[in-house]
């Protein structure tokens, strides 16, 4: 059963060897998992499998898209809209608004917009389309898709304006590729100015000049004298967002990854989405398995990592200063409040910004987010952006 699953994992280039296949087999057989465990399932199955096969986490991504292809239909995801009928969501046409008619459309607070979803959903009886009230498609009311509303919950559908403050649907974002080969070498040497060495570790390294000098005051004689090998000294922790308006970026943001990953030993990453809250993740397949509390991120590493946010801080600004305004959960506290709590223990650091810089000033949330980080702490990715955010973090 298992071979076309192996066979599976080297198509899509994970290094599996046979020793690590037999690993599973003998896992197996030793009911590590399975009708001898208390709890076990699907889940129970993917981590054994994972831990046996994949020697590097930076295979974890393709390891996720064989096991999901081979496994398919075993393991049930995502949530199911029970309160919305499906055919409520289903799109017939969609309208297309003038500037003018747009700009005449005003927005709910977020009070307002959460207890008129909660009315819709008691009294809405059948499917509408084209409307401004009820739930559904292709109209101005703020509950649905296909339409548009200056801030409204999309329940389905794709994203097409990006101004919903809210998102009702199961949501799958791709891991950044960190070993993308870069056509320029450019991200790599501005990178590199951050990079501080120091001689730590035994003695491995010949040390060419204090081998000359004690052998001719030695009269001679050989003396050889070794020392440390330089490593790279500085700690990066790279926060990066995911998903949504993201997915614009992607391809600049993996020759960033790729780039720091290469250049920095001591270099640990997590994903978020748009702001951070109280968990953070470093696999997307995985995020709502693998949950990493802020808190704990923030305990783990001390004042000696320089933290570098990655995102285009695009967002409601209810995803930034509410409780509850994650586009995808109810957070108990407001971004900002984990924001605060993170650059109060990272002081040195930065925000990486892949939008344009021109646009900065029409974003409210990226003017809150500048406000947050302090003066001069967002610049744009590009190379004198960067060239700026390394001076500030050294």
């Amino acid at each position: 059963m298992l071979i076309p699953f192996f066979q599976a994992l080297r198509k899509a280039k994970v290094p599996v060897s046979v020793r690590e296949f037999l690993t599973l087999l003998e896992a197996l057989k030793a009911q590590v998992v399975g009708p001898a465990t208390e709890h076990a399932s699907i889940d129970d199955f993917y981590f054994l499998a994972r831990t046996c096969l994949v020697k590097d986490e930076r295979h974890f991504d393709k390891f996720d898209q064989a096991f999901g292809l081979y496994f398919k239909g075993i393991e049930h995801v995502g949530e199911i809209l029970k309160e919305i009928p499906e055919d409520w969501l289903k799109q017939t046409f969609e309208k297309f608004l003038t500037p003018e008619e747009k700009a005449k459309l005003e927005a709910m607070g977020w009070d307002e917009l959460m207890e008129t979803l909660k009315k819709r959903l008691e009294e809405q009886q059948g499917r509408h389309a084209g409307g401004n009230k009820w739930i559904g498609t292709g109209g101005t009311s703020p509950f649905g898709h296909g339409g548009f509303n200056p801030a409204g919950i999309r329940i389905g559908g794709t994203g097409r304006n990006r101004s919903a403050v809210k998102v009702w649907e199961k949501r799958a974002f791709r891991d950044y590729d960190d070993s993308l080969e870069l056509g320029t070498r450019n991200i790599q040497i501005a990178l590199r100015k951050l990079r501080k060495f120091a001689r730590q570790g035994a003695h491995e390294e010949l040390a060419l000049d204090e081998t000359i000098r004690a052998t001719a005051a030695n009269a001679g004689w050989l003396d050889i004298r070794m020392r440390p090998e330089r490593h790279n000294a500085i700690k990066v922790l790279l926060l990066m967002d995911v998903g949504g308006s993201m997915d614009d970026h992607i391809q600049r943001v993996e020759e960033l990854f790729s780039a720091a990953k290469s250049e920095f030993k001591h270099l640990e990453f997590y994903y978020f989405h748009n702001c951070v809250y109280d968990y953070m993740w470093k696999n997307n397949r995985r995020r709502y398995a693998e949950k990493f509390p802020t808190w704990d991120i923030i305990r783990k590493y001390n004042k000696d990592y320089k933290l570098v946010f990655v995102g285009d801080a695009t967002m409601s600004p209810y995803e930034i200063l509410q409780p509850g305004g994650s586009v995808e959960y109810n957070n108990e506290e407001a971004g900002a409040v984990w924001m605060q709590r993170l650059l109060q223990a990272f002081p040195k650091h930065i925000w990486i910004n892949p939008e344009p810089q021109g646009v900065w000033q029409y974003r409210q949330s990226i003017d809150i987010m500048q406000q947050l980080l302090g003066q001069g702490k967002m610049v744009p990715l590009t190379l004198q952006g960067l060239e700026q955010g390394i001076r500030t973090l050294l």
